[in-house]
């Protein structure tokens, strides 16, 4: 009886050895999974206040095409 104890607390204790194992494991995959990620994000938002301001530039210079085709409508009226 007490043979048969010992032996079932042993492979439980292996077994919960091997799932915790397991699980670490996962979780550092995650986390190194989600590091990328936010340095990714990191990279982006470095890069946003150039592009916002392309953007602002473009948008300024498609303004004032619009302004001038409205002036030559308004004139052939």
């Amino acid at each position: 009886m007490t043979g048969a104890v010992i032996t079932i607390t042993i492979t439980l204790l292996v077994v919960g050895g091997i799932t915790g194992s397991v699980v670490a494991y996962f979780r550092l995959l995650r986390h190194r999974a989600d590091a990328v990620a936010m340095a990714e994000f990191r990279k982006l938002a470095e890069e946003l206040p150039g592009v916002q301001e392309a953007l602002r530039v473009q948008l300024g210079a498609l303004d004032e095409r619009m302004k001038s085709i409205e002036n030559l409508l308004r004139s052939v009226e």
